[in-house]
This record gives C-alpha cells, structure tokens and sequence, in this order.
C-alpha cells in the first residue's frame, strides 16, 4: 500500500511539473503580445502626433500666405487711393 501511495505520489508530482511550465510559457507569450499591442499603439500614437504637427505646419504656412496676400492687397488699395488723390489734386489744378 505504501508502495502504490509513493509511486501515485511521483506520478502526480512529474505529471504536474509540465503543465506548470506549460501554464508558465503561456503566460509568458500573453504578456510578450500585450507588450507588441502596446508597442503597435505606441506607433500610432506617433504617426497621428506627426500628422498633426504637419497639419499645423501647413496651416502656419498657409496663413502666412494669406497675410502676405491681405498686406500686399492693402498696399494696392493704398497705392490707387493715393493715384487717386494725386489726380483729384491734378484736376483741380488744371480747373483753376
């Protein structure tokens, strides 16, 4: 009897040492794959941040452009104001 509870004993301890290593493994390969998840969203983290800062980038650029474009328009309609001026001003010169 004592001989059948050892040998059930040693069956049961070297059964149970794989799957421990098995469940250990397992566990292993999730954590690697949450790791890669956090990693690919990490990834896409930074390519959304770098698309946002090219959007600003641009938009800087364009509002430049368009003040650029205001200013230079500004000057034109002081530019024809003046021309304007300066033939009222002819005008009433060659009137009097």
């Amino acid at each position: 009897m004592k001989q059948m509870l050892c040998r059930m004993m040693m069956l049961l301890c070297l059964s149970v040492a794989p799957l421990a290593t098995f469940a250990q493994s397992s566990d292993n390969m999730k954590q690697d794959q949450s790791q890669d998840q956090m990693k690919k969203d990490q990834m896409k983290h930074d390519d959304m941040k770098k698309d946002e800062m090219k959007k600003d980038e641009m938009r800087k650029d364009e509002m430049k452009k368009d003040e650029k474009a205001s200013k230079k328009k500004d000057k034109m309609k002081k530019d024809s104001m003046k021309k304007d001026d300066n033939m009222k001003h002819d005008d009433s010169m060659k009137q009097n």
